[in-house]
């Protein structure tokens, strides 16, 4: 059950009196004078729980109750995912991905985050990864069987955006990895300025993918290549970018989006389409995913870059 923080207010009858407080959880508060009902007899003790009562009003301005109460905390338990670096938030009503935060206390683009304490390593924190928000995310809940970007990855992303899933690349590389991301609008550019002020493994790079030599003297050689560029000729420019910077037996992934590509074809036909350019360019598809129900007519696709052909 969800614990609601805020106060509600509400009229209807109870056998209690009123106004009181909410006990903790178990035996349920004192019924006082907050309900306008009547009441019959003195506010006795609720038998409900969590301060709820029994009667069938809202409960006034009553707290949350501690432990078998229904207003009890939240448990979240984190666990490794496959994946490394990726997480699993395991609660009672979902499981969600989570990256480990590398900037503490901060979120990035209003995600939830969760708090862990550990023995040894004391408290720790966790980022939520929304797949509606990240075509990554998206793509691992899709059952992609490896998206190569691990703890000390050097990655080149792009079509970086304002750096909504860069950040949790960032998390996920952490600070022996690198992200160098490439965005070329000027707008959400100095948002992903603004996110590598305050992560240190991010390469802000505001320039147009389409002429990887503008950027050549900012990176090095790279172990993984993601894109997410929704531009006609995507694959070319994953090529050109690839032949510069990407080491051979790297690996790449890509997001393709159908509409942008061929609207006149069907998704799949076009998602075929592009494998074979990628295969003529020296790359090798392992696998592809689709990304719905979050994303219609998009897939991901990964595999190992053979060399320039």
């Amino acid at each position: 059950a969800k614990l609601i923080c805020c106060a509600m207010r509400g009229r209807g009858r109870s056998p209690g009196r009123g106004r009181g407080r909410g006990g903790r959880g178990g035996r349920g508060g004192r019924g006082g004078r907050g309900f306008r009902g009547r009441s019959p007899g003195r506010g006795g003790r609720g038998r409900g729980r969590g301060g709820r009562g029994r009667g069938r009003g809202r409960g006034g301005r009553g707290r949350g109750g501690k432990g078998g109460g229904r207003g009890g905390s939240k448990k979240v338990a984190i666990v490794p995912h496959r994946m490394g670096g990726i997480y699993v938030a395991k609660s009672k009503n979902e499981d969600t991905l989570a990256t480990k935060n590398l900037d503490m206390g901060v979120s990035v683009y209003g995600e939830k985050r969760v708090a862990v304490e550990d023995e040894k390593l004391g408290k720790i924190e966790y980022r939520i990864w929304n797949p509606f928000r990240s075509k990554l995310a998206a793509a691992v809940l899709g059952g992609i069987e490896n998206i190569h970007i691990k703890p000390g990855s050097k990655l080149l992303y792009l079509g970086a955006a304002s750096g909504t899933t860069v950040s949790h690349c960032s998390d996920i590389v952490g600070p022996e990895g690198a992200v160098y991301a490439v965005e070329f609008a000027h707008r959400p550019g100095r948002d992903l300025l603004n996110v590598a002020k305050r992560r240190t493994n991010i390469i802000p790079i505001v320039e147009d993918a389409r002429h990887p030599m503008k950027y050549r003297q900012l990176i090095s050689m790279v172990d993984v290549v993601f894109a997410d560029i929704a531009q006609p000729n995507q694959a070319q420019i994953v090529g050109q970018n690839a032949r510069l910077y990407l080491k051979t037996g790297g690996h790449f992934c890509i997001s393709i989006k159908a509409n942008c590509i061929d609207s006149t074809l069907p998704a799949n036909m076009v998602f075929a389409n592009e494998v074979t350019i990628l295969q003529k360019l020296g790359f090798k598809p392992v696998e592809q995913v689709t990304l719905e129900p979050y994303e219609r007519d998009h897939a991901v696709v990964s595999g190992v870059y053979k060399g320039p052909q």
